[in-house]
């Protein structure tokens, strides 16, 4: 069910993205690369997905994403602030026009009290700044939240290319 939902988001976000003249990069932490294989399944998607970055390790997030280690020290790989620069940073590092990241604990294991299993942050860059920030927590399986993570996002991205005012 999820896997259909995820692919019907996928072409509804490849031809918004195509009808509006924009391509997209992905920087993904915990989804491991999931939303770049989702969007790469699509038949023609080379006309709108530029590039992907999975940035697991907060060395790569600083390498690849110039994510600030201050920011990783004061907030974590974890957090709204490390979200927003890593969409940045994918912004920055990329032919695209608009940037998704996504950083989060998918379990089962790397919880606290303050960021429990499920904690997904997302930020999309679109014009050299951010334009939206989210957080969510998912239950179930680690695989149930990649999954969630994934389509949630792809929705975000999706609502955002659709409204003109972006």
């Amino acid at each position: 069910m999820a896997q259909t939902l995820i692919q019907d988001t996928c072409v509804q976000l490849g031809n918004a993205l195509i009808k509006r003249n924009l391509r997209i990069a992905l920087a993904e932490s915990c989804t491991g690369g999931l939303v770049c294989q989702q969007l790469t399944n699509i038949p023609g998607s080379s006309a709108w997905f530029d590039r992907g970055f999975i940035t697991y390790s907060n060395e790569s997030k600083m390498e690849l994403l110039k994510v600030n280690q201050n920011t990783l020290s004061k907030f974590g790989a974890i957090s709204k602030e490390t979200a927003s620069e890593m969409a940045l940073g994918a912004l920055d590092a990329s032919h695209a026009d608009i940037a998704l990241s996504i950083t989060g604990i998918a379990g089962p294991s790397g919880g606290s009290i303050d960021k429990p299993v499920g904690t997904v942050f997302f930020a999309i860059a679109y014009q050299n700044k951010v334009v939206f920030n989210a957080s969510k927590i998912f239950p179930g399986s680690r695989e149930n939240i990649r999954e969630s993570s994934c389509l949630f996002a792809l929705n975000q991205v999706l609502a955002l290319t659709l409204n003109p005012q972006v």
